[in-house]
């Protein structure tokens, strides 16, 4: 079994803007795979299989910082070693368009995955980062919580479509072999 967790803030104001990317690839993947969405306490979530997999889709409610309250709940429900689930995420050390795949470490100072980190006292879990790159004059903050640039957003989209393909590779071939498929320099 697997959870796909895709890291985001609830609500229309976050819709769209470049800290929502983990749920634009989790909601692509459910439609995708024909799954809908349930609503919790902490979460929605949404469970089916994929390729005979059993996948269980993940969007926290909790607000980005507090992301790893609902990882957790889901991963002790369902007894996943942080193995087998996979944070989508937004990642500002990458160029809009460009994602990368990884296997535990740091957060990287993504307080979204830190929250993980801290909650499941484990760094084991696997990611598919999604470049939103950094701004030039402005603050982070306003800056994650804002909508792609005209520019950007056709790159951004196409990255979320790498990113849905990637956690489909990791699902069927794992980890090793998606990385050498998707972290190549383009």
């Amino acid at each position: 079994m697997w959870i796909v967790a895709g890291l985001g803030n609830p609500g229309r104001r976050y819709k769209k803007t470049r800290h929502n990317l983990g749920f634009e690839v989790v909601d692509l993947l459910a439609k995708r795979w024909a799954l809908s969405f349930k609503e919790k306490d902490l979460y929605e979530i949404a469970k089916g299989l994929y390729r005979q997999r059993e996948v269980v889709l993940v969007k926290p409610l909790t607000f980005m910082n507090l992301s790893g309250e609902a990882i957790k709940v889901v991963k002790d429900f369902y007894k996943i070693s942080p193995q087998n689930i996979i944070v989508v995420h937004d990642d500002l050390d990458l160029p809009p368009g460009r994602i990368k795949l990884k296997k535990g470490g740091s957060s990287g100072g993504h307080k979204g995955v830190q929250s993980i980190i801290d909650r499941l006292s484990d760094r084991g879990f696997l990611r598919v980062k999604l470049g939103i790159g950094k701004p030039e004059d402005e603050p982070i903050e306003g800056y994650v919580l804002r909508k792609p640039s005209a520019a950007e957003a056709p790159l951004i989209e196409e990255a979320i479509e790498k990113a849905a393909d990637a956690v489909e590779e990791i699902i069927v071939s794992g980890i090793d072999i998606a990385m050498n498929i998707y972290n190549k320099k383009e």
